[in-house]
């Protein structure tokens, strides 16, 4: 028998920094195929635009992945990256990635990455806590395609672990779970994802309560395909999309964060030239 292949870690720290009118990427530091693109600036100096790229281009069992943001006082950041990550049949080790994100009072954070694929067999862990100071914002979205539906492969065997946590000034805000194990009646049953491969959760930590009529507007639209629901609470909106395509979700959701983004960050949405590539 063949030994396994060594792990990968990965770790990428990055600060942004409010100077002047201007957003930057102050510092950054990476240990592993874990590296950020030059900073972009497409809608003016004050949002700052980064690509993070993983080289290896998939995540295979033992790989541990870490990203670590800070966003100073009044910053405001964009993140996105240029390709869906991919989960490998995992050889019965841990494939985990973590983030941990600290916003400063009056910093916007948007994370915003393209879908994770867990291939059959993966054994993955995707972890991210959020700490608010003050009236910061995190506006984030998650999507998560199990098995590859396009070349007819299901998520028989594997597991999947996912969990947000957002907290302000220490003080817990929102939480969020799922644990999915490979052929588990869950995946068909209609309390569960129905048979559906796709989910998406998109969340949202505004810089106050949502105004009168922002919910009524978000419900307004729906998925092109599968199912989507919009739900606000005093301090957070949330979306949820469940269907067969994560362009399809990617979609709902920036239809929500065109409607949104005039609340949370006082300025009209605008697209990543990498989700047209």
């Amino acid at each position: 028998m063949s030994a396994p292949r060594a792990a990968w870690e990965a770790e990428l720290t990055l600060k942004f920094r409010r100077s002047g009118d201007r957003s930057i990427l102050a510092e950054r530091r990476h240990e592993g195929p874990l590296v950020v693109q030059k900073p972009l600036y497409p809608e003016g100096d004050q949002v700052c635009h980064a690509v993070l790229v993983h080289a290896p281009g998939g995540i295979a069992g033992g790989d541990r992945l870490s990203v670590n943001l800070s966003l100073e006082c009044g910053a405001h950041a964009l993140i996105t990256t240029p390709a869906a990550a991919k989960w490998y049949k995992s050889d019965k080790r841990v494939a985990s990635q973590n983030g941990r994100f600290k916003i400063g009072d009056g910093a916007i954070l948007e994370w915003l990455p393209l879908e994770s694929i867990i291939f059959d067999a993966a054994d993955a862990t995707i972890e991210t806590q959020i700490e608010l100071e003050g009236d910061a914002v995190y506006a984030g979205w998650e999507i998560t395609c199990l098995g590859r539906c396009a070349s007819g492969e299901a998520f028989r065997q594997g597991s999947l672990r996912q969990r947000l946590e957002i907290y302000r000034d220490g003080r817990q805000v929102w939480s969020d779970r799922i644990a999915l194990a490979g052929g588990d009646r869950l995946l068909t049953s209609p309390v569960g994802l129905g048979g559906h491969h796709v989910t998406g959760a998109m969340a949202i930590a505004g810089p106050g309560p949502p105004p009168a009529g922002l919910l009524d507007a978000c419900r307004t639209l729906s998925p092109l395909e599968g199912e989507g629901g919009v739900t606000a609470m005093p301090e957070m909106i949330s979306a949820r999309y469940l269907g067969g395509s994560a362009e399809r979700a990617k979609i709902y959701f920036e239809s929500l964060r065109n409607v949104l983004r005039p609340w949370y960050a006082g300025r009209k949405a605008q697209r990543s030239r990498l989700w047209d590539s």
